[in-house]
Formats: structure tokens, C-alpha cells, sequence
């Protein structure tokens, strides 16, 4: 996500770091790559307007002239600012009220809606304990029903069936009072795909709004329109109350054009953004991290709540208390952390999280996909007990059987063996003087995880063993 914008901001950053100081004809050179760099991010002009002018009147003030860095200074206006047109803050869902509290999904065909449903009833049952009720009114697409059922059984979340025979308001309330008699806490109710010009569309989900008085309306847009979504958000927003956005296929976003304009042009807030296709890949959208993601900062924050949610603990304590007693990480380990790694997400939002990919070549980050570690997990599979707890025994025939045996090449399973070697002396470093065993006992307690990215169990060595997958 951002990737464009954020190598091309980088680049005009650095022009400016290194200077003493900053004069007014190097910040105006500046400030017309940033906005060149936001035009083809296809952020929309008037949001562009406004936020270069923000800049151009703090970092002509004061505040770079007084500044001891004033590179640093310029690049922390910057974020500011983008922090300033994204929101601000973190809008949570409103649900005080008495339940069930109803949620109203809105969005246009082919926009993500009825998976971004399912990804919100998983967010709200995993993270905040709610019995949660799904249905869906698209009587129009008799798929859309069929895939919410399905969807719904595999999160584990009730669903109210419905068919393409029933008329929408006549789902809702029955829906509704089944809500009601089940005591279910949210009440998720699935729209048809519309577009905003069509009359008659706009009508039902007008009356459906009318009786099921939500106490959230999102409209669900796909990140990778642009600033069409923005516009497109607007046009919903003018008719029906929304009180929120989800950027939808986010993490295929690579220009970053949706999210900075969605909040300026339609005055309502970025709630969530979906980061894959997984039933979890749906995150929380908080403006201060997703501009540090743009300038290349990375977004730590996320990652460690991540990893607090998905991350097993007591496999975490049980690996360092071996490996603080001086027994070996072995490849039974390694494919443990593997498994870790991928509760995180997809592998392109892992990295999109960790500071400085930005400056990585695309040719090395696009050498690590979901796939990479679909394989080595894969060659571990196939090797017998004996060869991942001695990985030492792997000689070339062995090597050959177990190429063959996982569907890959030998040289993959010599590329494999050379990062987990990296990964052993990696580990066998951090255990020597408890040090190990202090984070996992940290990490267990729910925090001390900042420090400790680089080389938790569970994690995957992923400020160093990340790395290792890059070369």
C-alpha cells in the first residue's frame, strides 16, 4: 500500500535531510515534487490544494527556521499534515446502544461488501466478545446470500438466511426480531451493490436505513479506485447518513489516492481497512499510522497487536525456555515461526509495516510472497523427523527426495537451509544470558514487544530474519 507515493517522497526527503539549513526556494522545490507526487497518487486536487498549502505555510513560518534539523523538521510537517487530512484519530464503531445495534453496509457493486461483512463480524466476535448476527438483502445476486452463509459458518457467526424471492425490508425485519429472540449483540445487515445514480436502488436502502434506524451506516469502497472513491463516498454520503467508510482492498492499493481523500471530501471518517482476502485481514484506520507507512516509518504499532492477538504465547514461552537451556533451534521450530508469521496477514502487509521497505529494490521484495513461505513450509513437511531436528543429516540425496517430495527445487531447499542456519545463530545469540526468555516472558505479560521484533519466537526474526528472506 502507498508504495509509489512513498518511494517518491523518500526521494525528495532525502535531497533535504542533509542540508543545513532550509531556504525558501528549496522547501518551494520540495513542496512541488510532494504535490506532483500526491497528483499521481491520484489524490484529488482540492484535497491537494489544501494540504500543500498547510505545509507550505508551517514550513515557511517559524518552525523551520528554528529548527536545529530542518530536514527532520520539514518531514515531520509533513506527517502532520497527513495526519491532519486523514482524521486525526482512530474512529471506533459507536455501539452504545441497546442491542442488538444494527450496522448497515452500503457500496457499489463489485466493491468488497459482502466479504468486508463477514471480515467485520470476525472483528467484532474476536475482538471485542460480540454475539453477532449476519443477513443479507441482496436479493438481486443470489451468490451474495450464499456467500455470506458461507462465510459466516467459517467465522462462526450466526446467520439469518434469506432468498431471492423475499422483498429486502421484510429480510431486514425478520432479521431484526430474530436479532431480538437470540440476544445477539450486532446485527450486520448486507446490502445490495448499487450504484449511486440508479433511483430506485437508492430508494430501497433509504427505507431499509428508515426502519433498521442503524447505529452505524459504512460505506465499503474499493481503495484501488482512487479518488473516484472519495467522490463516489461523497455522492452515498449526500444521500444517506453514513457515519463511516471501509477502505476495501487496501493492501492492492499502491497509490494511496482513496485513503488521503475519502475524509476531506465526504467530512466522514476512514474506519477500517481491508488488508487481504483472509476473514481477518481487516485493520483499524489510524491516520498517524498509516503516514508513517506513506513516508516509509513503518507502522510497528500495528504489527505488535497483531501479534498479540494471533500469536500463540505459550508456544512463544516454550521455545525460548529451550532454547535458554542450550538446546538447539531446530527446523521443527523454524516451521513453527513460519506458521506465526502467517496469523500476521499477508506477506505484503507485514513488510508494508516494517520501517524502511520502502527503500528496499521491488525486485528483492517481490522475491517474498505468501508462496515463499508456502514452499519452506513445505520442504519441512517433507522431511522426516530425524532430518528437522538434525538438520545436519540433509545431504545432497536427501536434499534431491526432499525437493522432490514438497514440489520444489533443490536449490530452494538449499536457499531454505542457508536461512534457517542465519535463524539458529540468530537464536543461540539471544539466548545466551536469559535474554530470550526475558522477552518471551515480556511478550506474554502484553508488552515489552517493541524491542523484542527482532528476533521474538513466533515472529519469525522479523526485523532480522525478514532480511534473510530479502537476499
Amino acid at each position: 500500500m502507498f508504495q509509489s507515493l512513498s518511494e517518491r517522497l523518500t526521494s525528495t526527503f532525502n535531497k533535504l535531510t542533509g542540508r543545513g539549513r532550509l531556504t525558501e526556494e528549496n522547501i518551494q522545490k520540495a513542496l512541488r515534487d510532494v504535490r506532483v507526487s500526491l497528483l499521481e497518487a491520484d489524490v484529488a486536487l482540492s484535497v491537494v490544494k489544501i494540504f500543500i498549502a498547510g505545509v507550505r505555510r508551517r514550513a515557511l513560518g517559524t518552525e523551520i527556521s528554528k529548527s536545529l534539523s530542518p530536514g527532520e523538521t520539514f518531514i515531520k510537517i509533513i506527517k502532520e499534515e497527513l495526519v491532519q487530512i486523514m482524521g486525526e484519530k482512530n474512529e471506533t464503531l459507536d455501539l452504545r446502544a441497546q442491542p442488538p445495534c444494527v450496522i448497515l453496509m452500503a457500496g457499489l457493486q463489485g466493491s468488497g461488501k459482502t466479504t468486508t461483512t463477514a471480515k467485520l463480524a470476525k472483528f467484532l466476535k474476536d475482538q471485542h466478545k460480540k454475539k453477532v448476527l449476519v443477513t443479507s438483502c441482496d436479493i438481486y445476486r443470489p451468490a451474495a446470500i450464499e456467500q455470506l452463509k458461507t462465510l459466516a459458518q467459517e467465522i462462526q457467526v450466526d446467520f439469518f438466511p434469506s432468498n431471492p424471492n423475499q422483498k429486502p425490508l421484510d429480510i431486514a425485519k425478520s432479521a431484526l426480531d430474530q436479532a431480538k429472540k437470540s440476544a445477539a449483540d450486532v446485527l450486520i445487515v448486507d446490502t445490495a451493490g448499487r450504484l449511486h445514480i440508479d433511483q430506485d436502488m437508492m430508494s430501497e436502502i433509504k427505507s431499509l436505513h428508515a426502519f433498521l434506524n442503524p447505529i452505524e451506516t459504512l460505506f465499503v469502497v474499493d481503495a484501488m479506485t482512487g479518488q473516484d472513491a472519495a467522490i463516489t463516498a461523497k455522492a452515498f454520503s449526500d444521500a444517506l447518513p453514513l457515519t463511516g467508510v471501509i477502505l476495501a482492498k487496501a493492501d492492492g492499493d499502491a497509490r494511496g489516492g482513496a485513503a488521503l481523500s475519502i475524509r476531506l471530501i465526504t467530512e466522514k471518517p476512514i474506519k477500517f481497512m481491508g488488508m487481504g482476502e483472509k476473514t481477518d485481514a481487516l485493520e483499524p484506520f489510524y491516520p498517524d499510522r498509516v503516514a508513517s507507512r506513506i513516508l516509509g516509518m513503518g507502522d510497528v504499532m500495528s504489527l505488535i497487536e497483531q501479534a498479540e492477538q494471533n500469536i500463540d504465547k505459550a508456544k512463544v514461552e516454550k521455545m525460548a525456555k529451550k532454547i535458554s537451556k542450550g538446546q538447539s533451534f531446530d527446523l521443527q521450530d523454524f516451521a513453527e515461526q513460519l506458521e506465526q508469521i502467517s496469523k500476521l496477514g499477508s506477506v505484503s502487509s507485514i513488510m508494508s509495516k516494517l520501517p524502511g521497505m520502502n527503500q528496499i529494490p521491488d525486485a528483492a521484495k517481490n522475491k517474498v510472497t505468501d508462496n515463499t513461505f508456502i514452499r519452506m513450509r513445505a520442504m519441512i513437511g517433507s522431511m522426516t523427523r530425524k532430518e528437522r531436528s538434525n538438520p545436519d543429516l540433509i545431504n545432497g540425496s536427501r536434499r534431491r527426495r526432499i525437493a522432490a517430495g514438497s514440489g520444489t527445487q533443490i536449490q530452494d531447499v538449499n536457499k531454505l537451509l542457508k536461512q534457517f542456519d542465519q535463524m539458529q545463530k540468530m537464536m543461540k545469540k539471544m539466548g545466551k544470558g536469559g535474554k530470550l526468555m526475558q522477552m518471551a516472558r515480556q511478550f506474554g505479560a502484553g508488552g515489552g514487544m517493541g524491542g523484542g521484533m527482532g528476533g521474538m519466537p513466533g515472529m519469525g526474526g522479523m526485523g532480522g530474519g525478514m532480511g534473510g528472506f530479502l537476499k
